[in-house]
């Protein structure tokens, strides 16, 4: 057998091939041709047979009539249309004819013609194709879910409880009214639907009208706690430091409110408008002669108060009273002999000034006042209430000496303005 290429892909096929690896079409039905050729002729020849060559004799010493004959080659694909003669039973009796030789013409097999095969292997591969039917490619179906959810083996899945709200559910005689949310229940049941107490309370039905302080006190005796909650664990410490937490509550409490009038009044006194208040009597320790303490609350800044003693004239003292009290808010002092500052060195100038209050109710508390060394008036903030007395003492003064004395211009009380009433 020849080997040729396919015919539609050029693709080499190998010996015996009846199709193509690479397209599928036939190669061709050529092997078979020579096969059929011989039939026909033995089919047209059947009319005047031949007489059937005897077979060769055997040499001596081969075998006998009962010999199998050659094995038939197992490659021939036309073993049914080259049916071999009959074999005639073998007789020993009778006489043995020698068998002649095959002509070279008998032997050899009707070859058909290059034109004929050619036009035969045309034929049947034009039928190969019209056989040959295009198919798509099968899609690719979805998988249909699967109509049970898979679960484990040997363990199925419970169902779902159903959720329903709760209510009230009616009873033969409409039902017992619980205790406790008054939701009617049936005869028998021992807890609520509603809430799940206990059908029957054993509390003391005198409990429930206590006075309000006996239930804020009574820390044994509480409510039962509602399904779900859970009551807060009480410990010792816990207990005192409660205790002390609202014993430090109700200290500030106190101290606030106590607090609170002075808080408001110096807010006012803050935002109060200032007005001069004018003592009522005026007293001194001493005075130098032509300078007299009223001179110190005349309004005028050209006159002034001194002890008439040298150096810082300590422990002198000057005194304003006042018929009714009064309530002081700022002070101003003015130091020297006058407001102008080429006068400060004919005098020695007040330093430290201790200020003695005295209330009307008998009360004194005093302050310390510390004045500069510059000319004009000081002012200094000097917030009391209900004030009848205030004393100036001297302690210390600047620039003094042998030949000086303390002088002071003007002190000036101010309170709260009229209009702040109105």
């Amino acid at each position: 057998m020849t080997t040729q290429n396919c015919a539609e892909c050029g693709t080499r096929a190998e010996p015996g091939q009846s199709f193509c690896d690479a397209c599928g079409a036939v190669l061709g039905w050529t092997d078979r041709t020579p096969a059929r050729t011989a039939a026909a002729s033995q089919s047209s020849g059947a009319t005047s047979p031949a007489p059937a060559p005897a077979p060769a004799p055997a040499p001596a010493g081969t075998g006998t009539a009962d010999t199998p004959a050659a094995p038939v080659d197992s490659d021939s694909e036309d073993t049914a249309e080259n049916t071999l003669p009959p074999v005639p039973a073998s007789d020993d009796t009778a006489p043995t004819e020698p068998v002649p030789a095959a002509t070279a013409a008998d032997a050899a097999p009707t070859v058909p013609t290059p034109e004929v095969a050619a036009a035969d292997a045309d034929a049947m591969n034009a039928r190969a194709r019209s056989l040959l039917v295009p198919v798509a490619d099968p899609e690719a179906r979805p998988t249909p879910p699967p109509s049970v959810s898979p679960v484990l083996p040997g363990r199925p899945v419970a169902d779902r409880p159903q959720v329903r709200a709760p209510g009230p559910q009616q009873g033969d005689e409409n039902g017992v009214p619980c205790p406790w949310c008054s939701t009617p229940n049936r005869p028998d049941r021992h807890y609520c639907t509603r809430c799940a107490m206990p059908m029957t309370r054993t509390e003391d039905s005198s409990a429930r009208h206590r006075p309000w302080w006996r239930r804020v006190l009574d820390f044994r005796n509480r409510e039962t706690p509602w399904a779900g909650d859970r009551p807060r664990l009480r410990r010792t410490f816990d207990r005192i430091l409660t205790w002390v937490v609202a014993a430090a509550v109700l200290s500030l409490l106190i101290w606030v409110g106590v607090s609170a009038p002075g808080w408001v009044q110096a807010t006012r006194d803050h935002f109060a408008k200032r007005a001069p208040v004018a003592p009522d009597q005026f007293t001194a320790s001493r005075s130098y002669p032509g300078h007299k303490p009223d001179l110190l609350f005349d309004k005028v800044n050209n006159t002034w108060w001194g002890p008439g003693v040298t150096q810082s004239g300590e422990g002198q003292w000057i005194e304003a009273r006042f018929a009714e009290p009064t309530r002081l808010l700022d002070l101003i002092i003015t130091p020297g002999t006058s407001t102008r500052a080429d006068q400060l060195s004919q005098s020695a100038l007040p330093h430290r000034i201790k200020v003695t209050i005295t209330t009307k109710d008998g009360r004194t508390t005093t302050r310390d006042l510390t004045l500069d060394q510059s000319a004009g008036g000081q002012r200094r903030a000097f917030r009391v209430g209900e004030v009848t007395k205030v004393r100036f003492t001297l302690e210390s003064a600047y620039g003094a000496s042998a030949s000086k004395q303390v002088a002071i211009a003007e002190i000036e009380f101010f309170g709260r303005s009229s209009a702040n009433s109105s």
